[in-house]
């Protein structure tokens, strides 16, 4: 099918978003009371439902629609122009800058194109090889840096990858066979969804994590060592990757891609015009990796080095990045020049802005403390208070931050704990492994995203395959706290 042709296809989806989600919004203003939850309630409802509307139908660009809390909420006196354009300049928006800068100069300089080669030269040329390659790459990596900064770090040589196996490197998404269609979509999804995956199994691979881990120690004086927090994340990290590695490419979209015959001369032959490593590039590779282990020990030098905080996960990135803006690269020219910009994913920084303004708005309007007051109303600890807390921070997840709902959903948690007189770890952490599970929206976590922007996913592809992820998610993490946390916390 011709672009214009799908175009025209996803048209009228696109005009029922539009005009239910105005429908909607001016409902919801009329009919639903102000104060139904909290302070201006029914005001954020009504944006909420325009925005998620026009999200899942793509009815306007993405971007676009996720400008619209900061035009709206000041319109409707939710917010103030400046509190509402904070969170567009939240210090995660220049994590995901910094680490653009950085991936565009692995681009530039052909680097991800190395890696990418060697890569499927180690595990192999099937379309199925490659992508479970590519997710114990991530999942692996993941558990040490910034999950935002490996889905940074994997997407050009996943997109690398993909362009190999094109009969011509310039071909559009839409203009793929329907097997290579199937496999750039799930080589996407599997590095957005591993590098996610990949931060469950230590204290220090997610947000989330550390938040808890602040929380806990803040409530009861409880340091989470390091070992124990493993052996219960490593092996739920573990049974994640590989249902999702099922899901994807033998449930929803297998992609039959085998061996091409050439495929490893043609490989060998890239490898071969590339050459030995150049100047430019072991600087590149000088400033990723030293990147990547100040993202592994900042902890370790804010406190026992420096003894404050100096160092955080933004501030590294950005370093990274504009370094490669000041490292010339040995023909007169830095590294990176402003022009090379016009590549950045601009987009992708304002869509995420946008939901964490979304997200500033429903924790002001209470309608997150509702929710998890109406969960903390359970009053016996066992599985079935347990399932409805992971259910609830996994769709929460999908919507808002994941750090603000730890931020928010723990101390509940821990009050549930106290009145039921059981180890908060119990009950707090389940939920703290399921805020990062978000696999539904772009929106929901960064490597989300991160791979949307790579242009081989659709909206209701991502959907689809999130849905059955959560599911499959719950029931890992559910069976882990009835099993592994309890014989470690418990």
């Amino acid at each position: 099918m011709a672009a214009g042709d799908q175009e025209k296809k996803m048209l009228p989806v696109k005009n029922i978003g539009l005009i239910s989600g105005i429908v909607f919004f001016v409902l919801i203003l009329i009919l639903v009371p102000e104060d139904l939850i909290g302070s201006n309630s029914n005001r954020v409802l009504a944006v909420a439902a325009l925005v998620i509307f026009w999200w899942v139908t793509e009815a306007v660009p993405m971007p676009v629609t996720a400008l619209l809390p900061l035009l709206l909420f000041p319109f409707l006196g939710v917010m103030t122009a400046r509190e509402a354009a904070g969170p567009y300049a939240d210090p995660i928006i220049f994590l995901f800058m910094g680490g653009f800068l950085i991936a565009l100069a692995l681009e530039k300089h052909r680097l991800h194109e190395r890696i990418a080669l060697n890569l499927i030269s180690f595990t192999g040329t099937s379309g199925n090889q490659i992508i479970l390659g590519f997710m114990i790459a991530t999942a692996g990596i993941s558990m040490w840096i910034s999950n935002t900064a490996t889905a940074m770090m994997m997407l050009p040589i996943a997109a690398a990858v993909v362009n190999l196996l094109k009969a011509d490197p310039q071909q559009r998404p839409e203009d793929l066979s329907k097997n290579e269609k199937q496999f750039a979509l799930g080589l996407m999804l599997a590095v957005g969804y591993s590098a996610t995956l990949g931060g469950l199994a230590t204290p220090i691979g997610t947000p989330p994590n550390v938040v808890f881990k602040g929380l806990l120690n803040n409530f009861y004086q409880e340091e989470l060592d390091f070992v124990t927090w493993m052996l219960v994340g490593v092996p739920v990290m573990i049974a994640l990757v590989l249902s999702t590695y099922l899901i994807i490419t033998r449930i929803l979209f297998p992609n039959r891609l085998q061996h091409i015959q050439g495929s490893r001369e043609l490989i060998r032959d890239r490898l071969r015009e590339l050459g030995p490593l150049r100047a430019e590039e072991k600087k590149v590779l000088a400033i990723f990796f030293a990147t990547s282990l100040m993202w592994i020990f900042q902890q370790y030098l804010n406190r026992a080095v420096i003894g404050r905080e100096v160092f955080t996960d933004t501030n590294i990135a950005m370093c990274g990045g504009l370094l490669m803006f000041l490292v010339p690269s040995g023909k007169g020219q830095p590294l990176l020049q402003w022009s090379d910009t016009r590549n950045l994913a601009w987009g992708i920084l304002i869509l995420f802005g946008g939901g964490l303004c979304l997200a500033k708005a429903l924790e002001g309007a209470g309608m997150i403390q509702f929710v998890g007051n109406m969960v903390a109303a359970k009053s016996a600890y066992g599985p079935w208070l347990v399932f409805l807390l992971i259910v609830s921070s996994v769709i929460l997840s999908e919507f808002m931050s994941n750090v603000a709902l730890v931020q928010i959903f723990v101390p509940v948690v821990f009050g549930i704990s106290d009145a039921l007189g059981v180890n908060p770890v119990l009950l707090a952490m389940p939920v703290t492994l399921s805020a990062s599970i978000g696999f539904m929206f772009p929106v929901a976590t960064p490597p989300n995203a991160i791979v949307f922007a790579s242009g081989y996913i659709r909206i209701k592809d991502m959907m689809r395959a999130g849905l059955l992820l959560d599911l499959v998610s719950v029931i890992i993490v559910l069976l882990a706290s009835m099993t592994l946390i309890r014989w470690v916390y418990g």
